[in-house]
Formats: structure tokens, sequence, C-alpha cells
């Protein structure tokens, strides 16, 4: 039997030993016998976010898909009124965004339906933390859908709970502060959800912070009395927390259509995403007719044997940066040699593109600007800086924690001088920031025709190639000298500090000085 483990690859072993840790716990196998019908998860779609399913033709000419998800096809196998104890291993199907492929990714997870109370929710917990521990040393990060709710209410008058969320979601301070400006929010109440936006850290060195914070929020106070339960029944009675640390933040957000209350995520160090994600959806059974309760998570097993692969190198003490070729770069580093936080003369050598600082434990990368984002997205690097018409553009999942104001510039419509709109057909637009611009014509309704362009945009409307280009502009000289004039801004971008989700979470002592220090130097 030992030989025969010995042949499985890391993630078929700890499918194996999660199998046996949820039988022990007393949850029963649930194996998806069959497809579902493509209708299932359209009527679903915002409990699945960013998730295509892929589909094919079954019998009768009716729309199958292969499964993008386990938890629904359980949710809706389960009879009004029936608990359900039940944990899966199955194969999924979705769509990578970071290549554009679509993957089958290996998912294991448990649900728990019926009478959910703070004891199941524990139990749950447990359970995922349990699961971490299995793959190695990690994080779980819980949040409360109470919480958020109550922070993004707060622009609900004003229509900006779209911006206040992407705030949370990237723990950008200066992007909530700029929000609740707009709103007119009271300075007392502007300073607080500025604060939530970025604070995290381990529990109980930021709950009471938190707690504070939140005081004048009914709901957000409410969920802060669930979590600090919650935290003491983890302490009390689950061994995972000497490899697994709780930790409180708020920057993953779920559907509030489906959620209901606890959420949690789980990190394992060496992977530069989230591998577990969980919550309480009472309101997904609601939505199936059912009145149960319903709590549980599913983990992803891909990628583990990388992190086996990486466990014999020793952890990283070293902050990764990746800055931009260049003048930006080149300032950004001089704001550092000032802050006290690198060594001066490292970059003296123009030839190399790494460069590392052994007195500050601080590497650098050079790297093509419109890349960096890409770099801090997959792990490569801890921080990266780069513009915001990039990050946007890219739309990668990084915290976007500082504005440091360097760097700015304009994203502008401009066209010619006689320009004229015409409304019997789509406009024309010219670009190099095809996100950016689709997301800007989508947001006032304006129908395009999209012509993506790597370079020379100024001439696409003197060539009629173009109607109107979307594009950066710092001083605007470029567009005079092609006799084009600016016809509407848009967007103010300028040098942007973000750092990838897991490094925020395994290096946050050292990235939390480093803000510190490039922030007290703006």
């Amino acid at each position: 039997m030992e030989e025969l483990l010995t042949i499985l690859r890391p993630e078929e072993r700890i499918a194996l030993q999660l199998r046996e840790l949820y039988e022990h716990r007393h949850f029963h196998l649930f194996r998806l016998s069959s497809f579902e019908e493509y209708d299932l998860y359209l009527q679903n779609k915002a409990f699945l976010t960013n998730v295509d399913p892929i589909t094919f033709t079954g019998n009768n000419g009716r729309l199958m898909a292969l499964n993008p998800d386990v938890t629904l096809s359980i949710v809706k196998n389960t009879p009004i009124g029936e608990a359900r104890r039940v944990y899966y291993n199955e194969d999924v199907y979705r769509h990578d965004r970071k290549d554009g492929e679509y993957k089958r990714i290996n998912q294991i997870g448990l649900e728990l339906i019926g009478k959910i109370d703070s004891e199941s929710e524990a139990e749950v917990v447990q359970l995922a933390m349990e699961s971490l521990a299995v793959a190695g040393k990690g994080a779980l990060d819980i949040s409360h859908i109470g919480l958020v709710e109550d922070i993004v209410e707060q622009f609900a008058p004003y229509g900006l709970q779209k911006k206040a969320l992407m705030a949370l979601q990237t723990k950008s301070p200066h992007t909530m502060q700029a929000v609740c400006q707009q709103a007119g929010l009271s300075e007392p109440l502007t300073q607080a959800l500025t604060r939530l936006t970025a604070v995290s850290g381990p529990f109980q060195e930021v709950a009471t912070e938190v707690e504070l914070l939140v005081a004048p929020l009914p709901k957000a106070a409410q969920a802060m009395v669930e979590l600090n339960a919650l935290y003491d029944q983890l302490q009390n009675h689950c061994s995972a927390t000497a490899t697994i640390d709780v930790r409180l933040d708020f920057s993953f957000v779920n559907d509030t259509d489906y959620y209901s209350g606890l959420l949690f995520q789980g990190f394992l160090e060496g992977i530069p995403h989230a591998v577990l994600f969980g919550g309480r959806y009472d309101h997904l059974l609601k939505a199936h007719g059912a009145q149960q309760g319903a709590i549980g998570f599913g983990m992803y097993l891909n990628g583990i044997d990388r992190k086996t692969q990486q466990s014999t190198v020793p952890t990283k003490s070293y902050l990764d940066i990746a800055l931009p070729k260049g003048r930006m770069g080149n300032a950004i580093y001089q704001k550092l040699v000032k802050a006290g936080l690198v060594s001066a003369g490292l970059f003296d050598d123009s030839r190399k593109l790494i460069f590392q600082d052994d007195v500050h434990r601080i590497r650098f990368f050079l790297v093509k600007p419109s890349d960096v984002d890409q770099y801090v997205d997959r792990g490569a690097a801890d921080i990266g800086v780069v513009g915001l018409d990039v990050l946007l553009e890219g739309e990668t999942n990084v915290l976007e924690v500082l504005d440091l104001k360097i760097g700015k510039c304009k994203m502008v419509v401009a066209g010619k001088s006689d320009f004229q709109p015409d409304s019997t057909r789509p406009l024309r637009v010219a670009t190099k920031y095809p996100q950016i611009t689709r997301h800007y014509y989508n947001d006032i309704r304006q129908p395009i025709e999209l012509i993506e362009l790597h370079g020379s945009i100024e001439l696409a409307p003197l060539l009629d190639l173009s109607d109107v280009i979307v594009d950066i502009v710092e001083t605007g000289t470029t567009l005079k000298e092609n006799h084009l004039i600016i016809l509407q801004e848009f967007l103010e971008s300028s040098a942007r500090l973000i750092v990838n989700p897991v490094s925020w979470r395994f290096k946050e002592v050292a990235i939390q000085e480093f803000i510190q220090k490039v922030g007290n130097d703006l």
C-alpha cells in the first residue's frame, strides 16, 4: 500500500487525506451523475462570479454545460426541508481569465445544509482550516457579508456602491476616501471607512480596532459580534491554528443575493492566489424555494504540486519588487532611497534587470511597464509600481494600496476639430486600451466599433480609420502636432503601488512597513 501511495501526485494524496477527514466527521460522498442544463448556471450567474460555462447540445436539443460548479448541483438535488452533510471530489471546468483558456480544475469541498447555527459555522470553518493544514502552512481570512453590505449601503443614495466596493476589494484607501468625498459623507465616517478599507491582519490584533470603526454601523457591528464568537470557538477547539493563521480582511466580496453571513478564503504559502473559498449561502437555498440554511467551501487542488516542488526552497525573506523600466522606475527608486528603504547606487549597472539589496533585504526587477501587474498578479513579485491606466487595462487580481502621485496623465477621447457624432452608426474608436475603452462607452451607453492598435494612434482619425481615439495624454503636445483636440477627459491616471494578495497575507509586516514609509514621503 505504501508503494502505491508513492506514485500518487501531491494533489491526489491530499485528496485522499481530505476524504478521510470528511468521512471521519460524518460527511458523505456526493457524486455528480450527469451534466446540468445550461439554464441552471444562467439563472444563478451572479453566484458563479466570472464563470462562463462550456456548453454542448444534449439529447432533444437541450443546451447542456460542463459543470463549472458543484454547489449548485447539490442544492438542486436537495429536497426542501432535508438536512445534508456531503462532501465531493470532482472536476469542474472554468475559464481562466489570465490566459483566456478553459481549464479542468480538481475541486474538493463540503456542504452542510439544514439548520445552521454558530456551532455549525465553527465546524465548517474548522474543517476548512484543517483542509488547508493538510496541504501546508497557510492562512484563512474571514469576513462577513453584513459588514460589507453596511459599508457599501452608505453610498447607495449617491449611486456610488460599485466604486466603494471596488475600493474595498483592492484595499485602496485613497480610492475609498475619494468616493466618500464625492458622496459628501461626514469627516468621521470618511476616516472610518478609509481605515476599514486598509485594515487587515491576524484576527486578535485588528478585531478591537475594527469594532471601534464599525460602531456607528449597526449591521457591521453585529457582524463583528458574530465573528468574535466564531474566533473564540476556533481558538478553543481547532488544532489547525498552529499552522493556519486566522485573519480579518474585507477585500473579498461575494454576491449578496446568494450569500447571507460568514465569508472566508484560504491561502497557502507558495501559491499566488486563494485556493479555498467558502461562506454561508442561505439566500441561494431561498432562490431555489428551500428554507434550509447552508454553509460550505471548495478547495482547488490544482497547483498544489507546484507548491510541493518549491517546499524544499527556504521561504523567501526578501521583498520582491517589480519596477517599470525608464523614467518612472528611476523616479520611484529615488523616492525609496530618500525614504531610507534601499541603498543608493543600486541601479548603477544599467545592463542588469535584477538588483539585490542585501542590507534592506529587497530585490528589484526591471520590467516593461505594461508587464508589471502581471508579475505581481502571478506571484513573481510581491510589490509593483504601475500606472492606473495599465492596471485597469490588465484587470489583474492585485491590491492597489497607494497612489504615488507621480507620472500623472489623463485618459481622453480625441479627434479632429471638425468631428461630429453620427447617431446612425456605431462610433469608430481606435485605441491601445480596449478594456478601458469598452467600459467607458458601455457606461455612457454609446455603441462603438473598436479598432485595437499598438502605436501611432493619432494616425487613425487622420486617415479615416476611426472617428476618434482613446489614449493617454500627459501634455497634449502630440495631439496638437497632429491637429487633434481633446473631446473628453474621463480618467486621471498616476503611478500606483500594487501588492500580490497572497504576499499581503504572508509578508504583511514587511509590506505594511514598506507602504507606511513610502506613504510618509509623499
